[in-house]
């Protein structure tokens, strides 16, 4: 049996603390053996350590880069911190000889991105985006569902992920690349698209800022992905709101040539991580019946459509979610260290998925639909 991967963790903030080492942790393959953390960690909610040190007190704690880099036992490192230090961050991991998972979104400009994926292609490391929304129940399902081939060719797929809060950081001036909702949700959204359909013919975009009038800073957004070739009928919106006022918020509206699925609410895993609940949990990543989506087709795909409508031409019914599991993305990574399998969230599609981002802005301030290049 090969010994576990050691990895180093760049950050200790919520990010890293909520939504990698839980994972991490769960998989006998992967071993916390060193952070890089400069300071003390903020307060974050049933995480009390101000340092890595105090909870993981085995691993090395690095205040400086250098060191951190130099380290030759770490093979992946996992970086954490804002997106104004990811290309940095992650080049200079690859030029140390380290595998790499960078927290979404990827990098502030498709420039970096492009930079971090030749130099990849060079080292041969592996370079990939913790784009964890692959991951959630509700994806899972509708990725079910489209493989099935119940709703025929996909018309309209509408992609949502709305919050009835505003997040401290929208309404902020100056805009720079990295902030705002496009961003921050739309890099999940965006590359759940992305992950479905490919890259689109043409982008066009809108946003708002509803916090703060004056600002740049996006707190709602729609982008349109239209297509061509055999997808040249296909229209995909993304959307997101701050402070919708919906409850449960709805998260995907897809209609096909022979049927149709509508969901609402959200993946659990989240609140379950926040609240203490561990991936090994069998209740972990479980969606409640109460938000399962319906689905409808002229044909019957799945024993749930018990309704027969429209003069027995549709058969209609509760569709029960597939179980959600975030750490899915870390055994993923580890068959691709290891030469097992391919990368699963190709840096790439996160690199398209920011060039999407920059064009849907771009598109926003024009008012022209432009062209994905």
């Amino acid at each position: 049996m090969a010994p576990p991967i050691k990895v180093g963790i760049v950050g200790y903030g919520f990010s890293a603390r909520t939504f990698h080492i839980p994972f991490i942790l769960s998989i006998p393959d992967l071993a916390v053996h060193a952070f890089l953390q400069r300071g003390a960690a903020p307060s974050v909610r049933g995480q009390p350590g101000s340092s890595c040190t105090d909870d993981y007190p085995s691993a090395k704690r690095y205040d400086n880069a250098e060191g951190f880099f130099g380290d030759k036992e770490t093979e992946l490192v996992v970086v954490t911190t804002g997106v104004g230090s990811h290309a940095e961050l992650a080049e200079k991991a690859l030029r140390a000889g380290k595998h790499v998972v960078v927290e979404k979104p990827f990098t502030g400009t498709s420039e970096e991105a492009d930079r971090l994926i030749a130099l990849q292609k060079e080292t041969g490391k592996i370079l990939t985006v913790f784009q964890s929304r692959r991951y959630d129940s509700d994806f899972r399902t509708l990725q079910k569902i489209l493989a099935s081939g119940g709703m025929g060719s996909i018309r309209e797929c509408e992609i949502h992920y709305d919050w009835d809060i505003f997040f401290d950081r929208v309404g902020k001036t100056p805009y720079q690349p990295g902030d705002g909702m496009m961003f921050g949700l739309g890099s999940h959204t965006i590359d759940q698209a992305l992950a479905m359909f490919g890259p689109p013919a043409s982008v066009t975009g809108f946003y708002r800022t509803i916090k703060g009038s004056s600002s740049k800073t996006d707190d709602w957004f729609t982008v349109i992905l239209q297509y061509e070739g055999e997808q040249a009928e296909l229209f995909v919106t993304i959307k997101t709101m701050m402070g919708s006022k919906m409850k449960p918020n709805l998260k995907y509206f897809v209609r096909g040539e022979t049927g149709s699925f509508i969901k609402f609410g959200w993946d659990p895993q989240e609140e379950q991580i926040v609240a203490g609940i561990k991936p090994s949990d069998p209740s972990y990543g479980v969606e409640s019946p109460d938000i399962y989506g319906t689905l409808t087709t002229s044909k019957q795909v799945d024993p749930a459509q018990k309704d027969l409508v429209g003069d027995g031409e549709w058969w209609v019914g509760k569709y029960p979610s597939v179980k959600g599991d975030i750490t899915d993305f870390y055994r993923d990574v580890v068959k691709a260290v290891r030469g097992e399998a391919g990368v699963v969230c190709k840096a790439e599609q996160s690199r398209n998925g920011i060039k999407i981002i920059e064009l849907g802005r771009e598109s926003a301030e024009t008012g022209r639909t432009l062209p994905f290049v």
